[in-house]
């Protein structure tokens, strides 16, 4: 009895000052991946739309945050209900959980890691915003979002990674949301731009990203940040495979990155800056779901095929008439089908479990596993969030008016501009100014 008892006790998990002190930072990088979309996506749109495309992303740190902690995160992470959904009455306000209470099975305490999935929460329908830029009114985007992330987010990361989920009781692997997050964000983007319609000369008149150097900071804030959002979610580092999942986002970013360049310049003739940033952010999705099952050499191949398919796909919406003004149909959802798919071919057995893909011998269960899961998101994230963009629309109405659109929806709905060149100096009326200055200047000196 005694040494059953000891056997029992050893077994029992403890607080970890180090795997809390890591999460805790993880937490705070996958935060500033937020702001860092808003960049990524600010740069990419006309200058008009600039102030709109930030404060769509940050609009979702005030409105996720509230959400999460009033209901979202027992929704997500409570007890399980059917297999759809979760409850717990102590997460409400977290308002029931001790300070050193453990998540279940780890060493880190409830508070941390639901601060970590919160920031999985608000970067989720930001992702979003980049399909609808110029065009939707702020007061209904905050709307959309509060119903987004209760009818869709928080059921579907339940179904991903909650104890008891459905898919997560099937066995589909996700290491960090290729699912939950990127082809939800993805499919609910498709929904809500089908919804909604084109931009005002979609087509037509040249859409060509405002700065460059924006989205070149706006993507590498979000491949700093993304370390934290994958290594971060094994909650902890006692095993090597946060390691592992480290190594593997970098690798198969740079090889997305390379083949989006490559693609690039073989399709059009250049190699530039615009694709270099899409394909680094396609590869950082594509791994997401993959990079604790696979490789280097796996997050490579990984990282090449998802970096080429979302160079190919960025180019559908004009074949096909669908107006996703950023790419997240083409970069999140095409990339998120991508990575979760090939750990049906590339999971080696031997990294975060034991399910093997079908190049390491394992057929087609796993892939079997991974369609079902990606297929079931995809639609139910299409057809509830095209629902929602339906009433919202029918409603309040979506859209601003063509009038303001043309004019610019910074101007229209935050009367601000991005920059102001009225103190800059220069120009025919500063000369008439200042010349007569300069003037009797010199002629001072003269006399």
């Amino acid at each position: 009895m005694a040494s059953a008892i000891t056997t029992l006790a050893a077994d029992t998990p403890t607080l970890s000052a180090a795997n809390t002190g890591f999460m805790l930072i993880c937490s705070a990088l996958v935060m500033l991946m937020t702001p860092g979309l808003a960049f990524f996506y600010g740069g990419m749109v006309r200058v008009k739309s600039s102030l709109n495309m930030l404060m769509m992303s940050f609009i979702s740190l005030g409105i996720v945050t509230i959400l999460w902690v009033l209901y979202g995160f027992s929704l997500a992470f409570g007890t399980d209900s059917g297999s759809l959904i979760g409850w717990n009455s102590d997460y409400v306000g977290l308002s029931g959980i001790g300070i050193t209470e453990l998540w279940d099975g780890y060493t880190i305490p409830v508070y941390v890691f639901a601060v970590f999935q919160l920031m999985f929460a608000v970067i989720t329908p930001a992702l979003i915003s980049g399909a609808l830029a110029d065009r939707v009114k702020f007061s209904a985007w905050i709307l959309f979002t509060a119903l987004w992330v209760t009818v869709v987010y928080f059921p579907v990361a339940h179904w991903v990674w909650g104890a008891g989920g459905w898919l997560f009781e099937l066995g589909v692997i996700d290491f960090a949301g290729g699912t939950a997050v990127h082809i939800n964000a993805g499919a609910a983007a498709l929904g809500v731009i089908l919804v909604i319609g084109k931009r005002v000369g979609f087509k037509k008149d040249p859409m060509r990203p405002h700065s460059l150097p924006l989205v070149m900071l706006g993507a590498g804030l979000l491949w700093f940040g993304w370390f934290g959002f994958n290594a971060g979610s094994w909650l902890g580092n006692d095993d090597g495979v946060g390691a592992v999942m480290f190594v593997n986002t970098q690798v198969a970013t740079a090889a997305a990155m390379l083949a989006w360049l490559g693609y690039e310049k073989l399709r059009h003739g250049s190699f530039t800056t615009l694709g270099a940033a899409s394909g680094a952010v396609a590869g950082l999705v594509a791994i997401t779901p993959a990079g604790g099952s696979v490789s280097p050499l796996g997050a490579i191949a990984v990282g090449a095929i998802a970096g080429l398919l979302c160079a190919m796909a960025v180019g559908l919406k004009y074949r096909f008439g669908y107006d996703d003004s950023l790419d997240v149909v083409g970069v999140h959802l095409v990339g998120g089908v991508a990575g979760s798919l090939l750990v049906g071919f590339f999971a080696t057995g031997g990294v975060q479990s034991d399910a093997a893909g079908l190049f390491y011998g394992g057929g087609l269960e796993q892939l079997g596993k991974q369609a079902i899961g990606v297929f079931s998101v995809l639609a139910y994230s299409l057809v509830a969030s095209a629902l929602l963009a339906f009433l919202l629309d029918r409603t309040m109405g979506m859209r601003v008016t063509e009038d303001d659109e043309v004019t610019g929806i910074d101007q229209t709905e935050h009367a601000e501009t991005a920059y102001d060149f009225s103190g800059a100096g220069g120009g025919a009326a500063a000369r008439s100014t200042t010349a007569p200055t300069l003037s009797a200047t010199s002629k001072k000196v003269d006399a």
